[in-house]
């Protein structure tokens, strides 16, 4: 009799530890879930703040050239080497398509830049928190794309005013959507060359 209560009070208290096990191991998962949640927050939360600093400085700046600056007139900044020029490029960099109809023009460019949008938006999902300069690259791309998608949605054109140049050699005019988008480039490309893109 002793042993067969002796035998009931192990299986009772081993029954206890596995539940405790359990009720532990349910514990360290909400926990993980929760971290991981609150590092996705903070991530997206970043992903916001740099494409709406990206996003605000461009469209104001482009309002305050629209308000300011005749259409094709220069303000001289740096005589010689940099000129506030308001510029509205009907076609994409460099003059892409600039010679086709605004219908086509406008159908391509609102494709062609949405597609790129949600590809951006895909590659920062995928960009593991340890990446942070990367991921960051990204939110440069996406909020040039969206700052200069806005321009083709108001006006089937973008605003460009920053024009650098020496002597009568001009580099295509550019706008504050088009540095982001070339300084996040740049960090994609330089995460490729040296082989620090995530595995």
């Amino acid at each position: 009799m002793l042993s067969q209560q002796w035998a009931i009070s192990v299986n009772d208290a081993g029954c206890m530890i596995l539940r405790l096990g359990q009720v532990q191991s349910i514990q360290l998962s909400a926990t993980g879930a929760k971290k991981i949640l609150v590092e996705d927050k903070a991530k997206y939360i970043k992903f916001v703040v740099i494409t709406g600093i990206v996003v605000i400085l461009d469209q104001i700046s482009k309002a305050v050239i629209l308000h300011t600056i005749p259409l094709y007139h220069s303000i001289k900044v740096i005589p010689g080497f940099f000129s506030l020029t308001h510029i509205q490029n009907a076609g994409g960099a460099f003059g892409l398509l600039a010679n086709q109809s605004s219908d086509v023009r406008y159908i391509f460019f609102i494709i062609v830049s949405s597609l790129a949008i949600c590809l951006i938006f895909l590659l920062y999902k995928n960009t593991p928190k340890t990446h942070s300069l990367l991921a960051a690259g990204f939110a440069l791309i996406f909020g040039g794309a969206i700052g200069n998608l806005i321009d083709r949605f108001r006006f089937g054109k973008v605003v460009d005013f920053l024009d650098f140049y020496i002597g009568n050699l001009h580099w295509p005019a550019f706008n504050i959507a088009d540095s982001a988008i070339t300084i996040g480039i740049a960090i994609f490309i330089f995460h490729i060359l040296f082989k620090k893109m995530p595995e």
